[in-house]
């Protein structure tokens, strides 16, 4: 049994198709973990959320900000962009069961493999945050998510503020700030208060801000977090952060990291890692 982390696929299903022939990927015998941003800007998003489906428990997934802007735009409560590809989603005959699968997915996942703690989100965690209060706030969306109130939530989720975290925040104010952090962050001050507007590399970072991962004194750094989201990041696996979107939609990598398995079966090693990658040709321009 094999366990895959795999970036951004964006609507990319022939790359996804090539890196899973290329994994020799088996839903009776692997698991794959995606990281968020199944759908949207590549031609295919409907073709990867049945791929999936149909793949059962052997694929799991933690939603990323298109995903949840498919779900505002099925509820009707978002108006779509010029570069959105969902139309093939939002007019098919089966849309209700690709939205209800979404629905279902998580936030942010924290698994044991081989002995290490692995917590799976699509952007960044705030540094105050712990991996299990982390879970626990991506709990509370999944909750929303799932429920009566969703289009309620959905019309209240888009926003930058508030932008730094305070546990009495409460209503859409908490539950924006959450989604935020989960599926938006790249760059946040000392003091956890996250900014939106950047979206290049690492270097680029606003005066008084840097990216997440680097904050000193984050409480996620004693573990492993995966995550997507930044492209102009790309590859980056250390021993606390996994970064894997590679910009695949943008004509980069779609990339599979396996996690695990010989060689690694208790804490006090390194996790096993093996790094595979297909190129994905795509016109897309960032935005």
């Amino acid at each position: 049994m094999s366990l895959y982390l795999i970036g951004d696929v964006q609507g990319c299903d022939d790359a996804l198709q090539r890196l899973l022939d290329e994994i020799s990927f088996s839903p009776s015998r692997d698991t794959l973990y995606l990281l968020g941003d199944l759908v949207n800007r590549g031609p295919q998003s409907a073709t990867v959320l049945r791929r999936l489906m149909g793949y059962g428990n052997a694929a799991q997934a933690v939603l990323g900000n298109h995903d949840l802007h498919l779900l505002a735009l099925a509820a009707g409560v978002r108006q779509p962009s010029r570069s959105d590809t969902l139309d093939e989603i939002l007019q098919a005959s089966d849309r209700e069961a690709m939205l209800e699968w979404l629905r279902w997915q998580r936030m942010a996942m924290l698994e044991q493999i081989d002995g290490h703690t692995l917590l799976l989100v699509h952007a960044g965690v705030l540094p105050s945050w712990s991996a299990q209060q982390t879970v626990a706030l991506a709990g509370e969306v999944e909750t929303i998510l799932r429920g009566p109130q969703l289009g309620d939530f959905l019309r209240q989720m888009y926003g930058n503020e508030p932008a730094l975290w305070d546990e009495a925040l409460t209503g859409a104010d908490r539950l924006r700030l959450i989604v935020n952090a989960l599926t938006r962050m790249r760059f946040c001050d000392a003091n956890g208060r996250m900014d939106h507007e950047s979206k290049e590399g690492a270097a680029t970072a606003p005066a008084g801000y840097m990216p997440w991962f680097e904050v000193p004194g984050r409480r996620t750094a004693e573990i492993t977090v995966a995550f997507g989201h930044w492209s102009m990041l790309g590859w980056l696996g250390r021993s606390d952060v996994l970064s894997l979107d590679t910009g695949c939609v943008w004509g980069g990598c779609l990339s599979a990291l396996r996690v695990g398995g010989a060689g690694a079966s208790d804490s006090s090693q390194q996790l096993k890692q093996e790094l595979i990658q297909v190129q994905c040709v795509q016109a897309q321009k960032p935005g």
